[in-house]
């Protein structure tokens, strides 16, 4: 029960990272550059004068800025419907960050109804770009049961993945499946993360 709490508590503290710290794309031409620079001081007037027509003109790294500026409520108001918005036009287009958040979004219910295989989508469109969050967040997924069936070889193999990159949360939980899987459990995951990583992570 303390474990099953411990991940929990990850979990949910994944999501409040993701929602409340807006790190900046550093992608993208000099008007993006330019908007940047406008938006680390504090000039959001200036940053969406820069950031909305380009990103209305279809720039993924202007959508994917526009959407977390909505969600964050720098220089507009709040409003999680018109991030997932920008997010869902930014990722359609195959930004791996955007897509990491529409998952978090459908996830957590947030401008959206919550939906765990709408999540699972964007979060695997995610990782098989190589990111850790959304890595970690299928891990999560597959320990839980939501959205596909509860699977903690899979469950290994992503937190595996994402630890291998890093991130230490991912570490965390890999050992508490360790303390829950049977030795054979964890060779046939670590099978798995081998695969995966030759794939390129597609199609794991």
């Amino acid at each position: 029960m303390i474990r099953f709490a411990f991940i929990l508590l990850m979990s949910l503290a994944l999501s409040s990272q993701a929602v409340s710290s807006v790190k900046w794309d550093h992608s993208g031409g000099k008007s993006v550059q330019q908007d940047r620079l406008a938006y680390e001081k504090g000039d959001y007037d200036t940053a969406l004068q820069i950031i909305i027509p380009l990103a209305e003109k279809g720039d993924l790294v202007a959508q994917l800025n526009l959407a977390k500026m909505y969600r964050e409520g720098r220089g507009v108001s709040k409003d999680y419907k018109a991030a997932v918005k920008w997010f869902n036009l930014s990722a359609a287009q195959g930004n791996a960050v955007a897509q990491y958040h529409l998952g978090v979004a459908y996830s957590f219910g947030l401008g959206v109804v919550p939906d765990y295989e709408i999540a699972l989508k964007w979060y695997l469109k995610s990782a098989e770009q190589g990111n850790a969050f959304a890595q970690n967040h299928l891990s999560l997924l597959y320990y839980f049961g939501n959205g596909v069936p509860e699977d903690k070889k899979y469950a290994y193999m992503w937190a595996n993945l994402a630890s291998l990159s890093g991130f230490e949360m991912a570490d965390q939980l890999r050992q508490v499946l360790t303390e829950q899987m049977t030795a054979s459990q964890i060779d046939e995951a670590h099978l798995l993360t081998r695969k995966c990583k030759d794939k390129n992570f597609n199609g794991c």
